[in-house]
């Protein structure tokens, strides 16, 4: 399995508008292409000084998968136009791993 991180940095005041289209635009397109091995994803949020941090955390059974969301360069960051006009700064790049130990809901347990 492979885990996909990156991270965007938006003002306080776009924050809550920002994880709105993440939400209920974003993720939901995501899951609606049905990419093989595209196991799901994760939004986490943490106040940065004068920013918010939102990293997405995101798995998928192989690379090859991965290149099936993102492209032949795969490491580049998938921004889409609308949610990156309400970022301050992101990430360029995706960084890539093998994951050990992935989440419970996709090792077949329950979250806690």
């Amino acid at each position: 399995m492979i885990t996909r991180i990156w991270r965007g940095w938006t003002s306080p005041e776009n924050a809550d508008a920002y994880q709105d289209v993440l939400l209920n635009e974003i993720f939901p397109g995501i899951a609606s292409k049905a990419i093989p091995g595209y196991r799901g994803i994760s939004l986490v949020r943490r106040e940065a000084g004068s920013e918010v941090e939102f990293m997405t955390i995101m798995w998928f059974d192989t690379i090859g998968d991965v290149v099936a969301f993102a492209g032949e360069d795969y490491e580049h960051a998938v921004v889409p136009p609308k949610p990156r006009t309400l970022l301050a700064r992101f990430d360029a790049t995706s960084q890539h791993y093998e994951t050990i130990v992935p989440p419970p809901t996709l090792r077949g347990g329950t979250a806690s």
